[in-house]
């Protein structure tokens, strides 16, 4: 019985789609078609393919020109066959694939043959397949993300606000550990409403601040012939900080209803040392509540780029870096990795220090962050809670550490109920 696959090589502004019968024998015989980019062009293309009797898709990861691609394939594309006794069980299927995968002879590239070349490298299952989650994953993945994309730009305003105040021959950094602390913020918004006083601004800085109030009007000296221009662009800099704040809210307030549902898993993989509830949502976000798309915690670390690498001819093994994966759950296991091991008597700063003088510092942390994915892929897809197998975590630090999880859930509107949570038992 025949089998129809279409392959989409996609563009801004163009598709070039190509459909072919994979179950007759001989040469493939190809028909080719272009289709625009645009909503009514792509439910035209969805249609195209049900008249087609297409059983099975598969595009190219082109930067985020497929997105809306496959979803409006996702929600239009209903294939008649996949309803007839006997359908193979990859009826209805979208395949993404790695653009690398696909990648043709210098010289003998265009967008036909491409989908062409994909079509057979699917077959012969030569293709390097990329995991898309459901529609409402995404819908988390992208709230996740754009937060930590406006942390960084955070950051980076950071640097340029020192850089504006150097110009301004404001030494205020040199001083307070955080420019964007409570103290250095009344100081700097004081300075941006035309305070020309050292003294006065001294003031403003709390008490427990360590610089003394004679080194903080030396640092702030330059305020009294302090150019207007500069006053003008330090309360811009403080309004568009303002603003960057205030949207970080928001999308925490945003990830948090959307993974309202999931409360108990995210208070069930924060109790393990080294994540934070803001971290646990990210990563619920790239991977699921459950995993469910990884068979095993050795498929989720394969997928995240986080375990050894396996290069080998003859025997011989000719590296061990890891593997590219998914850079954002690369990124929050680093982060986890280093705040675990300062964890004091916990397995991992054990097993840290054990690592350390064989491996050095760098590969001892991804041996960690290893090890945290792995842990991560049990709690999600077994429901099992964290042990804590240290030797030496008292009582008291793990109580400490449990009130201070349940500050952050509270704090983004999810509600603990029993007080405090139980003790961790050691193994």
């Amino acid at each position: 019985m025949s089998y129809r696959v279409a392959a989409v090589d996609v563009h801004k502004k163009m598709l070039a789609v190509v459909v072919t019968d994979i179950a007759g024998e001989g040469e493939y015989q190809f028909e080719r078609r272009k289709f625009g980019a645009t909503p009514a062009e792509l439910h035209v293309l969805a249609q195209w393919l049900d008249r087609q009797e297409v059983e099975e898709v598969v595009m190219e990861s082109t930067a985020q020109y497929w997105k809306p691609v496959w979803g409006t394939l996702e929600r239009y594309w209903r294939p008649a066959r996949q309803k007839r006794e006997g359908s193979g069980n990859k009826c209805g299927t979208l395949h993404l694939c790695q653009a690398k995968s696909n990648h043709g002879p210098r010289g003998r590239k265009n967008d036909f043959a491409d989908g062409e070349r994909m079509i057979k490298r699917l077959v012969a299952q030569e293709l390097v397949l990329s995991f898309v989650p459901d529609p409402e994953q995404r819908l988390w993945r992208t709230v996740t993300r754009r937060k930590h994309q406006l942390t960084r730009a955070k950051v980076g305003f950071k640097n340029q606000l020192e850089s504006l105040l150097e110009q301004a021959h404001i030494k205020l950094s040199s001083l307070v550990s955080d420019l964007l602390g409570v103290s250095a913020r009344r100081i700097l918004k004081a300075l941006a409403e035309g305070e020309t006083d050292p003294a006065i601004l001294a003031a403003l800085a709390d008490h427990r601040l360590q610089a003394t109030p004679e080194q903080l009007q030396d640092a702030l000296g330059a305020c009294a012939q302090l150019n207007g221009v500069y006053r003008r662009l330090l309360k811009m800099a403080l309004e568009e900080l303002q603003l960057i704040e205030v949207h970080i809210e928001k999308l925490e307030r945003e990830a948090m209803d959307l993974l309202q549902e999931h409360q108990v898993v995210v208070q069930r993989v924060a109790e393990v040392p080294g994540f934070g509830v803001d971290s646990v949502l990210q990563m619920i976000a790239e991977v699921g509540p459950t995993a469910a798309a990884f068979r095993s915690e050795k498929a989720l670390s394969s997928w995240v780029g986080v375990c050894p690498g396996n290069e080998e001819s003859a025997g011989e093994s000719h590296s061990t870096r890891s593997p590219k994966g998914n850079r954002q759950m690369r990124r929050l296991l680093n982060q986890a990795a280093h705040a675990a091991v300062k964890v004091k008597g916990s397995i991992f700063e054990v097993t840290f220090r054990r690592l350390l003088p064989r491996l050095g510092y760098k590969q001892a942390i991804w041996a960690i962050a290893h090890r945290l994915c792995r842990l991560l892929w049990l709690i999600l897809h077994k429901g099992v809670r964290y042990q804590e197998r240290g030797l030496e975590v008292g009582a008291r630090s793990i109580r400490m550490r449990a009130a201070r999880m349940i500050k952050e859930l509270q704090k983004l509107g999810y509600r603990v109920d029993g007080g405090p949570l139980p003790a961790l038992t050691r193994a």
